[in-house]
């Protein structure tokens, strides 16, 4: 009789928000991370039912621009994807993120519980250490989850499928250089928080 090891039973896929600007530049930075199943590009934040990308900017529904996220806690801590979110958005900028201006692409994260918004709030509190910044001066949103609704078809995985279109955006949009500006070697990265309390 062969012998076989109890198979660990495989954690159960937590989901996160995130809003960052244009949200093929967000879901491209998260998607490939360790413990990361999926990334969602899409709509969250405002009232309006199935919202298009047509209505969401026209800066009228109140929507952000938004990823979903889908990971393996036990691979990757929501905290360890807050540290990637924050290191990929302009965390002082509340007026839009790089040459996108406007409601849809403010910074936000919503949080689905109270472990999420507690997680968001110091991890908000580590980058403004880093950052030699009062908490104040940071203009992400922390904010309760609102539904959120799939983009459509064309806008998923945008990065991938129309590579030349995206870098040209990305780069044109000036995502990086402000970035690096923000974050020096610690932009676009998970590591640690550079600042302890």
């Amino acid at each position: 009789m062969l012998f076989s090891w109890p198979q660990r039973a495989m954690a159960e896929l937590q989901t996160a928000v995130f809003a960052g600007g244009c949200f093929w530049c967000l879901e491209h930075d998260l998607e490939d991370l360790p413990g990361v199943r999926d990334a969602v590009s899409g709509y969250s934040g405002g009232q309006l039912e199935r919202p298009t990308y047509r209505q969401v900017s026209s800066e009228t529904t109140g929507h952000q621009e938004a990823v979903q996220v889908r990971f393996d806690p036990d691979q990757i801590s929501y905290a360890e994807l807050l540290r990637s979110y924050w290191r990929n958005v302009d965390p002082l900028d509340g007026g839009g993120q790089f040459c996108d201006r406007g409601d849809s692409y403010r910074p936000v994260i919503f949080t689905a519980d109270v472990d999420q918004a507690e997680a968001a709030e110091a991890s908000a509190q580590a980058a403004a250490r880093e950052l030699g910044q009062p908490r104040s001066a940071l203009k992400v949103e922390l904010r309760q989850a609102a539904r959120f609704w799939p983009a459509e078809g064309y806008h998923q995985n945008y990065a991938s499928t129309n590579s030349i279109k995206y870098n040209f955006y990305r780069f044109s949009c000036g995502r990086d250089k402000r970035l690096d500006q923000v974050w020096g070697e610690n932009a676009r990265t998970g590591n640690d928080w550079s600042k302890k309390d």
